[in-house]
């Protein structure tokens, strides 16, 4: 394992355990297991549905590039932006 392979791996490591100790802290009933850490990564931990892993992956409602991961921590591309933006014309 490289340097840039253990920093990257702290890191997200890092933005896990962030975003379930925001949910721990907060009361059981207030927990929704997704929102943003620190107010700027997305996580979603809750358990991935294949409506919200086609949603992310192909929506049609969001211009973005990049679109918030269906369960984890950060993002993910939009494949739909990106069909959108090769195709010709």
């Amino acid at each position: 394992m490289t340097k840039r392979d253990r920093v990257s791996l702290a890191v997200v490591a890092g933005l896990v355990g962030a975003a379930v100790a925001q949910e721990l802290a907060k009361p059981r009933d207030e927990r929704t297991w997704h929102g943003r850490v620190i107010g700027l990564v997305p996580y979603d931990l809750r358990p991935p549905t294949v409506g919200r892993i086609r949603a992310a992956l192909w929506d049609n409602d969001d211009p973005s590039l990049l679109v918030p991961h269906p369960f984890g921590v950060g993002w993910t591309v939009n494949v739909r932006r990106v069909v959108t933006l090769l195709r010709p014309g």
